[in-house]
């Protein structure tokens, strides 16, 4: 600040603009002040306890904790509401003590910058300007009077005026410059203390920094307890879910709905026609899927829908990440699907199948070996091995490009259908050992009375593995006979629905390489009768005589002189006796060699045999080769 004395008066000259910056720096502080009491959640000036207790965190800490405590500890919501509860909690002790840091470290001091300290100094000087007018009105007083002296008579009375005149005049002077050393002492006293004040914005950004930080100490230490009870609930949907995720977090082999749906089936699906061809009811549907994914044990209203049933596993099929059969073996599939040699195609079927991932090939083996039990009741329910092949396989294997549904089935659906079929046609070759359906045991066998297909019994189960049961097998080939006859026993004949496959010879699984392609025969040996040629034909490796038998149907059936049948762990073997090949032949494939044209024979094929369904053998005769196929019933 400068004075400049003229003729007209004194006048304070502000080069710098001091006035006009600490105004602004008034105004910005004041709106920073405000904004800044916006963005807290407490009251201002409320005691620690009472601001707790209002802040919305808090209040969120409650509801979440009650809540909690309704649902109890064994609801999963339940415990997670009690965990983030008391986060909340102490998120909220966090915020409390960040808002009054804030409160005392930066909101005050800017409440008295704005309103105490800049006004005081504005204020003082609009007090200084009017101490000039004061000091400007009593110098002009003064200098009439001296004026008035040297023209004036009465000379004594006019000097002692203007020397009263002259005390006023220092007075305010006195007083005007009292008020200009304090004003300039506050103005340099401001702004030697801006650093000062622009540090409260530093200390905003620190304390904010620290608040976080310690929340984010929070949340890290209860994310883990959460995650881990997150973790340990294995009640989660598993249609849309990862197979490896679901089958680990349920610690299971078999996925859920695979098993149930393919138990339920056993029991009251079998003899359905149109199985997994004609759509299910879609509130059927939605409520039996709804029911798996929740694991509910409430599943015997679905048993009399069979097509719902059927419908909800090729949903869940088809609903996987990946498909059962893997991405990643797509491109193998298709061309093994593409070798034109029958038996070199079941062999690279195989080779392929081989590789599937452990998860992924257990639940294929489950699942192929119930379509094998599906195909064997064809006649009655129409569905063959090609048939479940084209409703099914755009459900197990798929393209991993893009594009619509339809336009991704169209373009698989041909491959699946020539891969699915033969695996379904040779299942105990490419998957030799038998089936546990009831894999869990979460599954209770089926009565009498649930069982109205089978007309089993429960004592026809035993241990979780079925067998068919011949109380006479041990009393002669005459009481055989005549059970065999009965209406009954040819009930009892077909599979039953659940538990495991039928007690077959034991197979070792193939080799890493799978058989190799069927030798031609040289010819018949020495004339032999076509019976005794054919019994002695070798059987495929890996094969036992259920794949190639003579009864119209994928079990082998006993005759009179077959031992009596064993349990399954025991000593004895319920198959019909097989010649073994002849040392150094190589065991072909299922498929048998077909050529020339072909002459059909119905014929009884073994003596000693009393009773089975109708065979039908045809018998190929080509350059002295005899080979027979068997057509199912």
């Amino acid at each position: 600040y400068t004075m400049e004395l003229s003729g007209s008066g004194t006048h304070f000259i502000n080069k710098d603009c001091i006035e006009r910056r600490m105004e602004l720096v008034r105004v910005v502080s004041h709106n920073t002040h405000k904004r800044l009491v916006t963005c807290l959640q407490g009251h201002i000036g409320t005691d620690a306890e009472k601001r707790h207790k209002k802040l919305p965190l808090t209040a969120l800490s409650q509801a979440m904790q009650d809540g909690g405590s309704q649902l109890g500890e064994e609801s999963l919501i339940g415990k997670m509401m009690d965990l983030c509860g008391e986060a909340e909690n102490k998120l909220a002790s966090e915020l409390m003590q960040h808002e009054m840091q804030i409160e005392k470290d930066i909101l005050d001091p800017l409440n008295l910058l704005a309103e105490v300290e800049i006004p005081n100094i504005l204020k003082q000087r609009r007090q200084l300007a009017k101490l000039v007018l004061d000091y400007d009105s009593a110098r002009g007083r003064w200098l009439q009077a001296t004026k008035s002296i040297i023209s004036g008579t009465n000379t004594q009375a006019l000097t002692a005026k203007a020397d009263s005149l002259k005390e006023e005049m220092d007075e305010a002077m006195n007083k005007m410059e009292l008020c200009k050393d304090q004003l300039s002492a506050d103005m340099y006293n401001f702004f030697s203390k801006e650093g000062d004040y622009a540090r409260y914005y530093v200390m905003l950004l620190e304390a904010q920094a620290d608040y976080h930080r310690k929340s984010l100490s929070v949340l890290e230490s209860v994310l883990p307890t959460v995650q881990a009870q997150q973790d340990s609930w294995t009640e989660k949907p598993a249609f849309g879910t990862g197979l490896d995720e679901h089958l680990k977090r349920s610690s299971r082999e078999i996925a859920l709905p695979i098993e149930a749906c393919v138990m339920m089936l056993l029991e009251t699906g079998m003899k359905e026609e149109g199985l997994f061809r004609i759509a299910a009811g879609a509130s059927k549907l939605k409520k039996l899927k709804a029911a798996l994914d929740c694991s509910t044990s409430q599943l015997e209203e679905f048993y009399s829908d069979p097509h719902a049933v059927a419908g909800a596993l090729k949903s869940y099929l088809r609903e996987l990440p990946e498909p059962l059969m893997t991405y990643q073996l797509y491109d193998e599939w298709i061309q093994a699907s593409n070798v034109s040699d029958p038996d070199k195609r079941l062999q690279e079927l195989w080779l392929v199948c081989d590789q599937l991932p452990k998860n992924n090939k257990a639940n294929f083996r489950y699942l192929v070996k119930f379509l094998a039990k599906l195909a064997q009741d064809s006649e009655t329910n129409k569905m063959t091995p090609s048939n479940i092949a084209i409703v099914l396989g755009p459900n197990l294997l798929w393209a991993k490009t893009e594009g619509t549904l339809a336009e991704m089935a169209a373009a698989t659906s041909v491959h699946v259908v020539t891969i699915i079929e033969p695996i379904i046609q040779h299942a105990d070759w490419f998957f030799p050992e038998d089936v546990e359906f009831n894999v869990s045991g979460m599954f209770s066998m089926p009565t009498p009375m649930m069982n109205h297909v089978n007309h089993l019994t429960v004592s026809d189960y035993d241990l979780g593995t079925v067998e068919r049961k011949r109380p006479n097998s041990m009393v002669g080939p005459d009481a055989d006979i005549s059970k065999r006859d009965s209406s009954a026993n040819k009930l009892m004949d077909h599979n039953p629905r659940r538990g495991s496959t039928l007690t077959r010879k034991q197979h070792a699984s193939p080799a890493f390489q799978p058989p190799l392609p069927p030798v031609e025969a040289a010819g018949t040996a020495g004339g032999q009768p076509v019976a005794e040629l054919l019994l002695q034909q070798p059987t495929p490796a890996g094969l036992g005589m259920e794949n190639f038998n003579f009864f119209g149907s994928s079990k082998s059936r006993e005759s009179a002189v077959t031992p009596p049948a064993q349990r399954n762990g025991s000593g004895g073997s319920t198959q019909l006796s097989v010649v073994p090949p002849v040392a150094g032949s190589s065991g072909p494939s299922p498929h048998m060699a077909r050529r020339g044209k072909c002459t059909t024979y119905t014929t009884a094929i073994r003596a000693g045999l009393q009773h089975f369904k109708t065979v039908c053998c045809i018998n190929m005769v080509y350059n002295n080769t005899v080979v027979c196929h068997n057509s199912f019933d």
